[in-house]
């Protein structure tokens, strides 16, 4: 049985919303106009407040739909009642999508891989410098690693709002389409012979970025095309992983 047309529509939709919560948060983000914003959530249990009232005012202001709940009700849409504040907000991120629909609109692209990278701040920074620099999109799994929270947003400094970011949930089937669909994928390695700057890349090319600690996943590595190398003085080792995204968004 075929999903209908209007349930892909509907699906394709919601695949781009992100729901972000706490009052500073919701509150910035209904303060930019340049955000597309699909619901504001408020607990019915929330106090009086002067900043909730500014929030009813904006979502009138900007004839955006206000819906009131039960606190349990709030906390299943946050996906975090101890640090909501009663208060959840709908983004639409129109720069989201799936790896088929990249695929499909794509010939050529630039793509960094996040495989287990778990620190938020990290996860904020690599969008940041990726936003800035020359990749086409962050690959980012559903579970595993840092999600789009406040404390992303804010260390993106707000270029979230701008980086294509595709969502998948099994990073490993999305790699092996991509692969597929002649794309060399590249893992960082200290042991690796060729530095990163002397590598010919080709027209699609994805580098995987691992774990702060553990690094690249068993699983993943064996599917790369090759390893390469950062070169580094003074016996350093390993550089963090939004260093890392940053050196290669600039290649």
């Amino acid at each position: 049985m075929q999903d209908s047309p209007e349930y892909l529509e509907k699906k394709a939709f919601f695949d781009k919303v992100l729901t972000i919560y706490g009052r500073n948060a919701v509150m910035e983000a209904l303060k930019d106009e340049a955000i597309t914003i699909h619901k504001l959530h408020l607990s019915k249990s929330n106090k009086d407040a002067s900043v909730l009232e500014q929030m009813k005012g904006i979502a009138k202001k900007r004839e955006i739909e206000v819906a009131y709940h039960d606190k349990n009700t709030l906390s299943r849409i946050s996906k975090n009642a101890k640090q909501d504040q009663g208060v959840a907000l709908d983004i639409v991120l129109e720069h989201f999508g799936d790896e088929e629909h990249f695929i499909s609109s794509h010939k050529s692209y630039r793509i960094i891989a996040l495989d287990g990278v778990t620190n938020p701040q990290n996860l904020g920074m690599i969008i940041r410098s990726c936003a800035a620099g020359n990749v086409d999109a962050i690959l980012l799994p559903t579970k595993g690693v840092a999600q789009i929270s406040p404390l992303v947003i804010k260390a993106s400094v707000g270029t979230l709002f701008k980086m294509p970011i595709i969502k998948t949930s099994n990073l490993k089937k999305t790699l092996e389409l991509f692969k597929k669909e002649g794309a060399n994928l590249y893992t960082l390695s200290s042991h690796a012979k060729k530095s990163y700057k002397e590598q010919n890349y080709g027209d699609k090319t994805i580098f995987v970025l691992g774990n702060e600690s553990e690094g690249v996943s068993k699983e993943v590595e064996v599917l790369c095309t090759e390893s390469i190398a950062i070169p580094m003085q003074r016996g350093v080792e390993s550089l963090n992983v939004a260093v890392t995204a940053s050196l290669l968004a600039f290649l």
